[in-house]
């Protein structure tokens, strides 16, 4: 028979009393698994480091913007047409009364080869003037594909406020073609505070453009007008002007005026060049005015050309260039090709503020003063008011580079830009004699 508890006694629950033990670590388990996530961590490690080293010079112009070309725009050296015209009267003095030159080169033999001049005089008519004039209109017509016609659309209200629209033409000449723009040069009034800006081109196309840059120094401005919005029939029409080298240009060059210089666009006036040592100062820089005897208005604007449709000259009708009220003027061509550039490139003009004029060998020696560039005035809140500054100190210095003319100081300038600091070196006129002392500061930005 079955045992029975006795009640006083108490059931021994063993299976509540029983404990689990910890199964204990192994240690050096633990240990080598720690060893390998960690070795494997540090060949991951080397491993990404190569891959990353070996593929960054792939992905990283993924990320990167593409650098913007920048456009160049040659400049000009004195070139030899002086010199060449010179040779030219010389050999042709040396021509006796038969009409044969006493010079000549040597042929294989070594005797002198005789050159034959024709010197038959021959009266020029009036159909050979004609000639003449149509040679020259055909070079125009082929310089008038690189015109366009520029408009500014201006918005008002009238006296009843009533809104209308006003436009401004002026004549612009294609500069350049970057790929991705069109880019040309006009007279900055016409599209000051305007609503938007339209170019016509010679085949009669009209597009809209943007203001790339101006220069309120010279008035000039450029325009962008996108490449990929241009049809290609206007493409096989228009071209880009060729700039040529207005340096040494001489007295009694035949030129042609294109642009507006009437007023009309696309007319063509022939003339000849009457002036070439005819200066203006603006701020920071002096520019040759060419003068011609093309009759024209006080707002006739565009360009002159030579006789192999190079452009030679800029005429504005809102500028200070236009001197003359009857016949125009220009300033030269090679010297905006810097201004130019700059402003092609979307850069502003570097801007320190003074108008100056070289000290030649004969003033220095007449009055005294050290060689450099005669500070004439400095421009109110201009930096090189702000630096100390002042009318008829002498610069002769800039960051080490002797400026001796207002030229080498207009090179020297326009390869800063806005925020460098300058150090000039400066002769100023002290008691009895003039004291050199040097001063810095901050590049500012022509607007």
């Amino acid at each position: 028979m079955p045992q029975h508890q006795n009640k006083g006694e108490k059931e021994d629950p063993h299976f509540i009393s029983e404990k689990i033990k910890e199964k204990p670590h192994a240690k050096k388990k633990i240990f080598r698994e720690g060893i390998a996530a960690i070795g494997y961590a540090v060949l991951f490690g080397f491993v990404s480091c190569l891959v990353f080293c070996w593929l960054k010079p792939v992905i990283e112009p993924w990320f990167e913007p593409e650098p913007e070309e920048w456009l160049e725009i040659p400049g000009d050296a004195e070139n030899k047409e002086t010199q060449a015209d010179q040779e030219n009267e010389e050999n042709g003095k040396k021509q006796n009364s038969d009409g044969q030159s006493l010079g000549g080169t040597k042929n294989k033999e070594g005797s002198k080869k005789q050159t034959v001049y024709v010197t038959e005089k021959k009266e020029m008519n009036l159909d050979d003037y004609q000639i003449l004039q149509n040679q020259l209109y055909r070079i125009g017509a082929e310089v008038n594909k690189s015109i366009v016609t520029v408009t500014g659309i201006k918005e008002g209200t009238d006296i009843f406020d009533s809104p209308y629209e006003a436009t401004g033409q002026a004549s612009g000449l294609l500069i350049a073609d970057n790929k991705e723009e069109l880019l040309i040069l006009t007279e900055y009034e016409v599209i000051l505070d305007v609503k938007s800006i339209r170019v016509t081109f010679i085949n009669n196309d009209t597009m809209t453009a943007k203001l790339k840059k101006y220069d309120k120094n010279t008035g000039i401005a450029i325009l962008s007008v996108p490449e990929q919005k241009i049809k290609k029939e206007t493409r096989d029409e228009i071209q880009v002007a060729s700039l040529g080298n207005s340096r040494n240009l001489m007295q009694g060059r035949m030129i042609i005026a294109l642009g507006s210089p009437l007023g009309t666009n696309y007319s063509i006036l022939t003339g000849n060049i009457t002036s070439v040592t005819n200066k203006i100062t603006t701020e920071d820089h002096n520019y040759t005015v060419l003068t011609t005897n093309i009759v024209t208005n006080n707002r006739g604007n565009g360009v002159i050309a030579n006789t192999k449709g190079e452009i030679l000259g800029l005429f504005l009708g809102s500028s200070d260039f236009q001197k003359e009220e009857n016949t125009l003027t220009a300033v030269s061509i090679s010297e905006l090709k810097d201004i130019i550039e700059l402003l092609s490139n979307n850069r502003s003009i570097p801007y320190i503020g003074i108008k100056g004029n070289t000290v030649t060998d004969a003033i220095s020696k007449e009055y005294d003063i050290p060689k450099g560039v005669y500070i004439r005035e400095a421009v109110v809140d201009s930096p090189a008011m702000n630096a100390g500054l002042q009318i008829g100190d002498v610069i002769v210095e800039m960051n080490g580079r002797k400026v001796l003319t207002m030229e080498s100081y207009q090179r020297s300038l326009l390869e800063l830009k806005k925020g460098d600091e300058v150090k000039f070196t400066i002769n100023r006129q002290g008691a009895e004699k003039y004291q050199k002392f040097t001063c810095w500061l901050e590049v500012g930005a022509l607007r």
